[in-house]
Formats: structure tokens, sequence, C-alpha cells
């Protein structure tokens, strides 16, 4: 059928991207320029910080501290930026780093995070979504997906496709579950990977990220089936962390004879 050939040029158009390589050295396809990025990340900051209260004292000298230590170990281009750090007021257990230096933990994260080690296997997951161009590499997918069924789209109308309509809600229902979940549960484990590798290299004991997705499992209530979320579930997480622990805790032990012992008091 006419309309599948352009189905395969729609992809085709989708897929002539520009390619890059993440930390991991999985593929990548990047669109954006980081100029862009770190622009739209400081927004961000700004926006978040409209929304939710900061707090100083001894909670935000607690979370620039262990933030400090893992920027400490970053690549030059990364860890020479000018980083940010704000604790917000909010019950949700979250925090976030963003493209140009920029870092948010909100307070809920810290009752749960009951250790530096732990707030570190945090600090040090969220910038992992920095230093693998993850917002980059998300904006770029969806932007692909979005040109590709545009195409699909006016082809399949102008051609006078019988159920067009059919056919493009059964391809949107197809690219969200079998393109950008699954693209976002994969960036949540490439970035759990990563900041096992930095809290080691800082001197944080990465056996902590275990202890830390523990908590999260006994404090979260239910959720919704590992396929349609955009994170991997706690059972995964956990497994994902086993699985590089062996190469991790080399880390943390030359981190600990290079003199990297970190301690920050919360």
């Amino acid at each position: 059928m006419r309309w599948k050939t352009y189905i395969a040029s729609a992809v085709a158009v989708a897929t002539l991207t520009a390619c890059s390589t993440s930390p991991t050295g999985r593929s990548q396809m990047l669109l954006m320029s980081e100029n862009d990025l770190s622009q739209m990340g400081a927004q961000a900051f700004s926006q978040y910080q409209q929304q939710l209260p900061t707090v100083g004292g001894a909670q935000l000298n607690y979370v620039q501290c262990v933030t400090n230590d893992i920027v400490a170990v970053l690549p030059p281009e990364q860890r020479d930026q000018n980083w940010q750090v704000k604790v917000f007021e909010s019950e949700e257990a979250n925090a976030f780093a963003l493209p140009g230096g920029y870092v948010g933990v909100n307070t809920g994260l810290l009752e749960i995070a009951t250790t530096q080690d732990q707030l570190a296997s945090v600090i040090g997951h969220e910038i992992g979504h920095v230093l693998a161009h993850h917002a980059n590499e998300r904006a770029s997918t969806q932007s692909a997906t979005q040109l590709g069924m545009s195409v699909v789209g006016t082809a399949l109308g102008a051609n006078g496709v019988a159920g067009s309509d059919q056919i493009m809600a059964a391809m949107g229902m197809g690219a969200q579950y079998g393109v950008l979940l699954p693209f976002s549960r994969s960036h949540e484990s490439e970035a759990d990977t990563i900041g096992l590798q930095l809290m080691a290299d800082a001197g944080f004991n990465p056996q902590a990220s275990i202890e830390l997705w523990q908590n999260m499992e006994q404090a979260g209530g239910g959720a919704p089936p590992e396929w349609m979320s955009t994170h991997p579930s706690h059972g995964s997480r956990i497994a994902g962390l086993e699985a590089g622990m062996g190469d991790a805790m080399g880390r943390y032990q030359r981190a600990q004879a290079a003199g990297r012992s970190p301690s920050c008091k919360a």
C-alpha cells in the first residue's frame, strides 16, 4: 500500500539527525545546541524558584557540600560551570539537575535520603542526566517523532486512505508506549549507571544507592506498570545498580585511597 511507503519515508526523515554517543557508549540523536539548552535550564530554574519557597541554612549547606564533592570529579567542561544549588520547601521527594549547571533538591527528599551517601546517589543520578545530554535527546526524539507523524498524516490525507484517522491514532499510541516512554526509562537507567560512578569517584559509598531505593520503595505507594511509566520499577533500578556495583566499589576504593572522603553534615 502506498501509505506504507509514506510511513517508511517519514521514519527516514526522522532519523536523518545529528548523531552522538552517550557516556556509556549508546548512540544518541541530538538536534539542539548546548547553548540553547543552557538558556532553557536557566529559565526552568528561575521558574521553579518562583513556584516554591527556597530554604537556606544548614540544609542548603548540606546539599551544597554533597553537590560540590560530585562536581569536583566531573569532566572539565562540566566541572568549570558556575553550578548553582537550591533547596526547595516541598514534601515531594524529588531532585533535579538542569543543563547549564543547576541543581535543585526538595526538602521531602531529605526525609528519604537519610545519609550523605544516599543523597549523593540522587544528585549523582540527576547530574548524570546532564552529562548524558538527556534533555537534548528527549527533545530531539519528540521533535523527530512529531515530524514523522506529521508527514504520515499529510500523506494519508492527500491520498484518501480509508481509516486514516484510526491509523494516526494507532501510530500515536505506538509512539507513546513504544518509543517515548521506553526511551525515558533508558535515560533513567543510564543516569543510574553514571550517577553510581560519579558518587563512587567522589568518595561516597555506592552501596547507599541501593539503600536509597529501598527507602523509596517503602515510602512510595502504588505505581503504574513499568511498561506504562517513564521510570523503571524500583526492583529494576535496584537490579541495575547491583549489576554495576563491582565497578563502582572499585572506583570507591580508589577514591578513598586518593584521599576523597566526604564529610557533609545533615
